[in-house]
């Protein structure tokens, strides 16, 4: 008699469901965009909704505000994250209980409503909404994305290398900026894009506390959509969607080939 094969279960079924999640409320979407993109305002196929987002002079400086923005609050983020990274990655403290109470468990409240608690305490010292209370907003609602990934490159930094280079003579400063900075640039600039990328389309921290000179580009895309503009708004939207993965990319570029040297020895 011949022996029944016995059904094999393969894991990968429980993949499934996430694909199908992924395709209609990821994929789907994104399609849909991409042809109201394309479609005039006739139904017609039209390339002038693309053709007005390099053209339009509103757009564009909308467009270098944006970057402006994204780029001075990514600066001053990533200039208090370092040093807070740095003195947890290197206190005898409980550092996980220090993470989860003041990063980590904010985290789980709604970003607006600490966006509006931070609002009301700004309000007590007499910062008002504007351009400042906005990069303010900013810098405290992705400031845990910058923190931890430094921290956790950090933290796993071979405490040997720091002890060589004492060794061989090197002060605290000079060990800081030829060993353990090297090491951390990961870190950086993976805190870099995740910080720089959402700044684009987090409009609602900028309207909630700034005015007309801290409007970002999402702002603008929320705008087209409110007065039907579908056409256009999707083109920006696409734009910006292309933007934000192509600060990816060279943001893993960059990681990548910081790593290789690291491998090398180039940096040490």
């Amino acid at each position: 008699m011949k022996k029944s094969k016995s059904k094999v279960f393969r894991p990968t079924a429980f993949a499934f469901p996430y694909i199908a999640v992924t395709v209609v409320f990821v994929i789907v979407p994104l399609i849909l965009v991409l042809v109201y993109a394309f479609k005039g305002a006739d139904g017609s196929f039209t390339f002038d909704n693309f053709a007005k987002v390099f053209t339009d002079a509103d757009t564009l400086s909308q467009l270098a505000k944006t970057i402006g923005i994204a780029a001075l609050s990514t600066v001053i983020c990533l200039l208090i994250a370092y040093p807070v990274a740095y003195i947890l990655a290197s206190s005898p403290f409980n550092k996980m209980a220090i993470l989860s109470l003041l990063f980590i468990i904010p985290m789980w409240i709604n970003f607006m409503l600490r966006i509006f608690a931070l609002q009301s305490i700004l309000n007590l010292f007499g910062i008002q909404k504007g351009f400042w209370a906005a990069i303010i907003g900013l810098v405290y609602d992705f400031f845990p994305y910058m923190l931890l990934p430094i921290y956790t490159v950090l933290l796993n930094i071979d405490k040997s290398y720091g002890e060589a280079s004492r060794d061989l003579g090197a002060n605290s400063v000079t060990t800081f900026f030829k060993v353990t900075l090297p090491l951390s640039l990961p870190g950086v600039i993976s805190g870099i894009s995740m910080m720089f990328m959402p700044v684009f389309s987090s409009y609602a921290i900028t309207m909630t506390m700034g005015d007309m000179s801290s409007n970002v580009f999402g702002a603008k895309i929320a705008t087209l959509f409110d007065l039907h503009n579908y056409g256009y708004g999707s083109a920006l939207s696409f734009v910006l969607l292309l933007l934000v993965v192509a600060v990816m990319f060279i943001g893993s570029y960059f990681s990548g080939r910081t790593a290789k040297t690291l491998k090398r020895g180039k940096v040490l």
